[in-house]
């Protein structure tokens, strides 16, 4: 029995330098698909083509998935629209669309603890993800433990470029916890910086007027931060019992 791997074409060589890993795998099965379906050679070569840009397409997106750091992968197909007493659907929907990622606006969900909010924040930045966007979701803790972190190490340059640089970022459950003064001060860092550059979508448990009791009771600072977030943006209320307490209910 002979092992020996049967030398590397030319053409083998070329490819792998030009990191065309589909065409070296399928060349050989579409060139013999090509001679038995009487296939032109410029059909051949566009089948070469068309399937190693499906696969970069399907690695890009991928790729893009890891990097958002979803905790869990939602869709707006697996959303229960019956569950909350009141949303716009329409409104909802219209997000999709994608529009205000090119817009640069925000969203925010507003409503009480388990009504979908997280779900459908998820499932727009997923959705933003499969269109070619870039996208990372953090809740509003994670960013302010990490920025602290960052400040004290002296890193803090670097660690802003990673809440600014991409297209979307998700701030999910801010209002949960209360926000100190120093963390308050991180968290308007952020929104600043993104004002006008990059789109925001938040979720919060509490309505615009308690927002002042999330930032440590501090009006100047928190209106200065509603004036950046509300200057270009949607608010989508949801009202209603929390769906993860219905079986208790039902009680």
């Amino acid at each position: 029995m002979n092992d020996k791997k049967e030398p590397q074409s030319l053409l083998d060589q070329h490819l792998i330098y030009l990191k065309l890993s589909f065409m070296q795998d399928h060349y050989q099965d579409l060139a013999a698909q090509a001679a038995k379906k009487h296939w032109s050679h410029l059909d051949y070569l566009e089948k070469l083509a068309d399937g190693e840009a499906a696969m970069r397409r399907d690695r890009s997106i991928e790729r893009r998935i890891r990097l958002a750091r979803f905790p869990v992968i939602k869709t707006l197909d697996q959303f229960k629209w019956s569950w909350p007493k009141n949303i716009n659907r329409l409104q909802v929907q219209n997000l999709f669309r994608l529009n205000f990622i090119k817009d640069k606006s925000n969203i925010i969900f507003l409503g009480g603890v388990g009504l979908g909010k997280t779900h459908l924040a998820s499932a727009l930045a997923y959705a933003a993800c499969l269109k070619g966007h870039s996208v990372l979701f953090a809740t509003a803790i994670d960013v302010i433990n990490t920025l602290a972190a960052a400040q004290a190490a002296g890193r803090m340059k670097q660690e802003l470029k990673k809440y600014t640089r991409p297209e979307i970022l998700i701030l999910d459950e801010l209002g949960f916890l209360p926000i100190d003064k120093a963390g308050a001060d991180l968290l308007f860092q952020i929104i600043s910086l993104r004002y006008e550059q990059g789109a925001l979508v938040i979720t919060s448990n509490r309505a615009f007027k308690d927002w002042p009791e999330i930032f440590n009771n501090d009006s100047t600072l928190t209106s200065a931060i509603l004036d950046r977030l509300l200057h270009h943006a949607e608010t989508v209320v949801i009202e209603g019992k929390s769906y993860r307490i219905r079986d208790q209910i039902k009680h």
